[in-house]
């Protein structure tokens, strides 16, 4: 009181005080923070950052059961199951080895969640004002898939030389490389620029599908959950809203890696197998001649497993950083 009297003596009155002078900090800190304005250029920023977190470690993580995957759809014979094939390279290669491929898994789909992402994001957007208001909400699936489709095509450029070095070094015992870096080294040295594109085309085939499917099913997957709960999206908190996005990613992973199966495998096999001089047409048609409609789906019930886990993880990650920068978490508008 004393010291309120003396600023009044010194004609300063209350109202020359910030407003949030007498707010306690606890308070303060409480109180709703600027939020991130839709479809600005810090929006796409955010998304992108986002997708890089989603996707780099996520995929980073299985790297173990990509190997055994990536090395049983080359060769059925060498694994009888993921617990032998781990054992065996353990026992050959030490606990290291199950992580054979990890460095360019990690830059490869660091590059690949901030394009797809961030590009999705946009090309929504995009699309969506492009076709109208009215048509966009009518045929929701079409802007989606469209958008996503967009996103993964461009994208599929810059993760394509990582892809490449990865399966190489998973499918070569010993493996091909002991680093990223080594690995790139020695595929420009015997092969050039066109070394890591070789593959360019059935990775086109299994992402962009892929990538089709995760985004679209996830969006309706997740519209779906909220249509049959009690209350409207905005009125679940946000770990409950992130909940669903983990539910709904999980869902939509199951169908991606049934879609994408096949150019999968012919990823795997194209990259370990591809001959000098031989046209991606020609080894494709060889390949498929040797392995037949049932090796096109060897393998698929781990990748079911192992793209499950790594989509509901992903879409988890994802509205939890937008969530976190003051962004609504995607789908259930």
């Amino acid at each position: 009181m004393d010291s309120l009297k003396a600023s009044q003596r010194a004609g300063t009155s209350l109202t020359s005080f910030p407003a949030d002078f007498f707010i306690p900090s606890s308070l303060e800190k409480a109180l709703p923070k600027k939020q991130i304005e839709l479809y600005t250029p810090e929006y796409y920023a955010a998304c992108t950052f986002g997708g890089i977190i989603a996707c780099g470690p996520t995929h980073s993580a299985v790297t173990p059961l990509d190997l055994v995957k990536c090395r049983r759809q080359v060769d059925p014979t060498l694994y009888k199951s993921n617990i032998q094939g781990w054992s065996k390279i353990i026992a050959s290669e030490g606990i290291g080895g199950i992580f054979t491929g990890v460095g360019a898994t990690f830059i490869g789909y660091c590059i690949q969640g901030a394009g797809k992402y961030g590009f999705y994001e946009y090309f929504k957007k995009l699309y969506a004002d492009a076709v109208g208001e009215d048509f966009a909400k009518k045929y929701q699936t079409g802007v989606y898939m469209a958008a996503s489709a967009s996103a993964e095509a461009i994208t599929d450029l810059f993760l394509c030389p990582w892809e490449t070095i990865k399966v190489k070094t998973q499918t070569t015992i010993p493996p091909y490389a002991k680093s990223v870096f080594e690995g790139w080294s020695k595929i420009a040295a015997a092969e050039g620029l066109g070394g890591f594109y070789k593959g360019l085309v059935p990775l086109w085939f299994r992402q962009v599908p892929y990538t089709m499917v995760k985004f679209s099913s996830f969006e309706k997957v997740v519209d779906l959950i909220y249509s049959k709960l009690p209350k409207a999206k905005k009125d679940y908190s946000p770990l409950q809203q992130t909940g669903v996005s983990f539910t709904g990613g999980y869902i939509a992973g199951i169908f991606c890696a049934a879609v994408s199966h096949p150019a999968d495998v012919m990823v795997s096999k194209i990259n370990a197998d591809k001959q000098v001089g031989e046209s991606t047409g020609q080894a494709l048609s060889r390949i498929y001649l040797k392995i037949g409609f049932a090796g096109l789906w060897n393998g698929l019930p781990v990748r079911i497993v192992m793209i499950g886990t790594l989509t509901g993880f992903q879409w988890l990650i994802y509205d939890s950083f937008k969530v976190a920068v003051g962004l609504p978490t995607t789908g259930g508008h």
